[in-house]
């Protein structure tokens, strides 16, 4: 009985490691393609509300309804007076969205860690008005989408941000 033997030149196994190689490469290439376009989203998301604030806030009267898109992880956006205590349905989580507060910050994207930026601050919104009932005040995606209510009455100086 002969036994048989598996002969692999060298010229294959090279073919089998460049093989390898190039499939992780691919791997982590789109991988990080993946994670530039959830960043990329994010800041769309901060320029576009920062946008609209504005132009409800320079408006003498205003309300209206405007979709935002985000990256499936981020859960929930919670606007946040950091300056007085937690109440409302959403108490819990204060104080791992304290850990994003670095003196000025008003909006933190939730979950904490979801995103390398996770906390900014929205300028010309009336945030005590948002906050005397819930403190933070956090509104739900759905799928990545996020749909909110930017009002300003003729007395109000300042935007109110709603469900």
């Amino acid at each position: 009985m002969k036994r048989g033997q598996m002969n692999l030149s060298f010229g294959m196994i090279f073919s089998i490691i460049l093989i390898v190689i190039f499939l992780v490469f691919g791997f982590y290439a789109i991988k990080a393609f993946l994670k530039f376009q959830d960043s990329a989203t994010k800041g769309k998301f901060f320029d576009e509300l920062k946008a609209d604030v504005d132009r409800v806030w320079k408006s003498a009267e205003s309300s209206q309804e405007r979709t935002y898109f985000l990256p499936s992880k981020i859960v929930s956006v919670c606007f946040v007076d950091f300056s007085s205590s937690a109440i409302g349905r959403d108490a819990g989580i204060y104080s791992e969205l304290k850990k994003t507060y670095y003196g000025t910050e008003n909006l933190v994207l939730y979950p904490i860690g979801s995103s390398e930026v996770e906390s900014i601050r929205i300028n010309n919104i009336d945030l005590i008005e948002m906050t005397k009932n819930e403190n933070p005040f956090c509104i739900e995606t759905n799928k990545g989408k996020l749909i909110l209510t930017l009002s300003k009455n003729f007395n109000d100086a300042l935007v109110t941000v709603k469900r």
